[in-house]
């Protein structure tokens, strides 16, 4: 991107001494910004440093452009803020339809219970909301298009208090250590209703980009059923075969019995 800037420029006629004339230049933004000697300088040293997409060719340090801003003349201010946020628009997420997130969400589901399922996906914005209000007690949630991968649920709508808190912490910012003990603490004082126990079935794979079909799926099932142990369910603390049942967070309100079918059978 470029911008016309007026500069002035050594002029010399033959037999003439050297003046300056004013002219009108189209120059690259980035000449504009105190800081893109930077960027030479590393072309100078390094032979890959200037390829073309190189890290090193756009990330100018932010303080050097900025302590620049107050050189800049409105309307070229404007032109450069712009082209280096007009990129930015070309990585914002696209989420897919309503009918997409729908009929990929239900597959985690059994096929008897996929009609009348609750679909929880994303609207244009990113925010999780209900996409299809369901008429039984199944819950399904779509996949985010935010993260690697494919990987859609569904599980008893007893869960979702559950579910609901989990999701509400994590868009505060909460880590998952911190997710965990929070919800641990509020179940044990009865501000977390859970319940006795619960289904939830994970459906994974790989979304063709060609036909958009969901290929090399893999599911696995999560029985929760809070604070049991490994005393007092009979079941060991890791399988003991490949996707032989175990339980996972022992004595703790995620605690839940963990049934991975091993891939591809």
């Amino acid at each position: 991107t470029e911008i016309a800037e007026k500069r002035w420029v050594p002029v010399q006629g033959r037999g003439q001494k050297k003046s300056f004339q004013q002219v009108r230049l189209w120059i690259p933004i980035w000449e504009l910004i105190e800081g893109f000697s930077l960027v030479k300088a590393r072309c100078k040293r390094s032979q890959t440093a200037c390829s073309s997409g190189s890290p090193n060719q756009i990330s100018i340090p932010f303080v050097a452009i900025a302590a620049s801003f107050p050189k800049l003349s409105g309307m070229n201010l404007l032109l450069i803020i712009i082209a280096i946020l007009s990129p930015l628009t070309l990585f914002a997420q696209e989420y897919p339809t309503k009918d997409w997130q729908i009929s990929m969400a239900i597959m985690a589901a059994p096929e008897l219970e996929r009609e009348n399922a609750t679909v929880i996906g994303y609207d244009k914005g990113g925010e999780l909301t209900v996409i299809r209000q369901g008429a039984n007690d199944l819950i399904c949630l779509a996949d985010d298009p935010s993260r690697k991968g494919f990987s859609v649920a569904c599980y008893h709508e007893s869960l979702e208090p559950f579910m609901a808190r989990g999701r509400e912490l994590k868009k505060q910012g909460k880590s998952s250590e911190e997710i965990f003990n929070i919800r641990e603490e509020e179940a044990k004082v009865g501000t977390l209703e859970m319940p006795k126990h619960a289904l939830l079935n994970i459906l994974t794979g790989q979304v063709n980009e060609t036909t958009k079909e969901v290929e090399k799926t893999h599911l696995r099932y999560v029985y929760y059923i809070p604070f049991a142990t490994s005393e007092s369910t009979g079941l060991p603390l890791a399988p003991i075969s490949p996707g032989a049942p175990w339980i996972m967070n022992p004595g703790t309100h995620r605690a839940h019995i963990m049934i991975t079918p091993p891939k591809g059978k």
